[in-house]
């Protein structure tokens, strides 16, 4: 395949160009969509959906229980359907606690402390009852489990990759869009959990829908699994997958018609910091040309920009303050291939941004 078809194919599966008709649906077929901005992940989920949702509608379906956020894979928070964390954390949970427990060693939380942890949080939360995280640090700061310094980071995510505990409805802002979720029991915010029979096959033939094409090696990167784990889901998915391309590894598509495009889909959009569509790859060169990856990211402390994608190119990178006052203010760009996109079409992808943020 050529530069400009897997762009086309790679705008659709991701919903960019293919718009799914709500916002639970887009989440649904991205399976996880970054979210450790808690902005950016509302926003790429928005921009992937029909009628032009607002900040308030996505917090809706957190509200609803319909998505919630959670450390899903790499460390990394994502946002995702509820009825999904069970399964995805089966395939992600015990390489995510591998790769940090030189730091729990470092800051002497064992599985005893953990334990602790999870029946104080289990009592704190029972009954529907959600927690601020500040609030829960508090709760286990009183029963003598501390949070001093990443401590509290720490226990929290090892609860949350364990699948107890979960970011559910968001917390309300008076000024400015919302900017944080309560900490609640998964068991009871998430009870209708799905159980695919090959979960690791689920979780490729998942990849490769909203993010084909791609391969296994793009898949290990995304999921943070070994390559040898990646080729046998990719071997044991094969029967609902469909090679586009073999070189120089083969490159799927999931079997059967291809997502139509969206009559009023852009042709310029304006995404989020960590996108999906850039970073989601082990190779980033197909949506960005080589000599602008350094301009969006990752950068100095991992952050990657918010982009400018035209056609399905990155053609810059944009800025906006969710300071309290400044989240009215215009998001300003800086493009780097001046011409690949309109001023009009740049001010329209923006424009769209800012309606989605202020309403």
């Amino acid at each position: 395949m050529d530069l400009s078809a897997v762009r086309a194919a790679r705008l659709k599966s991701h919903r960019l160009s293919a718009l799914a008709p709500t916002v639970a649906a887009a989440a649904r077929h991205m399976l996880t969509t970054q979210g450790q901005e808690f902005w950016g992940g509302r926003w790429a989920l928005a921009a992937r959906t029909r009628g032009e949702p607002t900040a308030r509608d996505v917090d809706a379906a957190f509200d609803r229980g319909e998505i919630i956020r959670s450390w899903t894979m790499r460390g990394t928070i994502h946002i995702l359907p509820a009825e999904d964390l069970a399964w995805v954390l089966s395939v992600t949970g015990e390489r995510q606690l591998q790769k940090v427990a030189h730091v729990h060693r470092a800051e002497t939380i064992d599985a005893d402390e953990v334990a602790r942890a999870e029946r104080i949080a289990r009592g704190a939360l029972r009954g529907g009852n959600g927690l601020t995280r500040k609030e829960l640090f508090s709760v286990w700061e009183d029963a003598g489990v501390s949070t001093r310094g990443q401590r509290g980071y720490h226990v929290l995510f090892s609860l949350s990759v364990r699948g107890v505990v979960c970011q559910g409805g968001v917390v309300p802002r008076r000024t400015g869009p919302t900017r944080e979720q309560f900490q609640v029991l998964a068991e009871e915010w998430a009870p209708h959990q799905a159980s695919p029979a090959d979960p690791l096959a689920e979780f490729f033939v998942r990849y490769i829908a909203s993010h084909g094409p791609a391969g296994a090696r793009d898949f290990a990167w995304w999921s943070g699994l070994p390559l040898g784990v990646s080729r046998t889901a990719a071997e044991t998915a094969s029967d609902r997958l469909k090679v586009v391309d073999d070189e120089p590894e083969p490159q799927y598509v999931v079997a059967g018609a291809a997502p139509r495009r969206s009559p009023d889909a852009p042709e310029v959009v304006a995404l989020p910091p960590f996108e999906e569509y850039y970073l989601s790859y082990a190779d980033r060169t197909v949506p960005c040309a080589p000599e602008f990856l350094a301009a969006v990211g990752p950068g100095l402390g991992g952050i990657d920009r918010p982009i400018l994608v035209a056609r399905g190119e990155a053609v810059g990178v944009w800025t906006h303050s969710l300071a309290v006052g400044r989240h009215t203010d215009d998001p300003v760009p800086e493009l780097f291939a001046p011409g690949a996109a309109t001023d009009a079409e740049i001010g329209a992808a923006l424009d769209r941004y800012k309606r989605f943020i202020t309403a």
